[in-house]
């Protein structure tokens, strides 16, 4: 029983058995990829251009890493008029520390006409809650919180009644202007550069 050739035998019966478990178990309980694979085998160990355009397949490269969203200037376009015709922007960033109360005022009285015809261009506002500032209100069930803060002793569940500290607005409609195509939608004022 010891004769070589009945152990040899055993032995390849053995390791063909195990490279069709193997095969098996990696073809995920199918052999039917087989002659594919074995197809794929030699053409690569018989052709360095094969195995080139095989091997980005087997170790594909990192993948590139997510471009930050790009941000809109749909947000802006009221900033961009309010900069363009009152300079609003110009004037809330300087620094007015060391301005006297006429200055200031002087600077607010243009500031405010231009950025006042802006809005009164573009956009159509409403009051949320009518009536006069100091007047008494009844803010109903249900009511939108975001149209309406209730402030003060606000206890139980509505309807409140109420001082109107502030009508509030609601855009009813409007009309912006987008920027010609190519214009970076981001630049809410150019710089401005004189020539000699």
């Amino acid at each position: 029983m010891d004769h070589p050739a009945v152990v040899a035998s055993l032995t390849l019966a053995g390791v063909i058995v195990l490279k069709l478990l193997y095969l098996f178990v990696v073809g995920k309980g199918s052999l039917s990829r087989v002659g594919t694979a074995w197809s794929i085998f030699n053409k690569v160990m018989g052709d360095q251009a094969t195995a080139d355009k095989v091997k980005p397949i087997l170790t594909p490269p990192p993948p590139e890493p997510p471009k930050p969203p790009r941000l809109s200037g749909e947000p802006l376009k009221l900033v961009v008029l309010l900069q363009r015709d009152g300079r609003l922007l110009d004037f809330l960033l300087e620094d007015v520390a060391g301005a006297t109360d006429e200055q200031l005022g002087a600077g607010v009285r243009e500031v405010h006409k231009k950025s006042q015809g802006v809005l009164m261009e573009h956009l159509t506002l409403e009051p949320i809650m009518a009536g006069e500032e100091g007047a008494n209100v009844t803010v109903p069930a249900g009511f939108d919180p975001s149209a309406v803060t209730v402030t003060g002793n606000v206890t139980g569940a509505p309807p409140f009644t109420g001082v109107l500290k502030h009508h509030g607005w609601r855009v009813k409609a409007y009309k912006l202007p987008s920027p010609p195509p190519g214009v970076d939608d981001l630049v809410v004022a150019p710089a401005e550069v004189e020539l000699p």
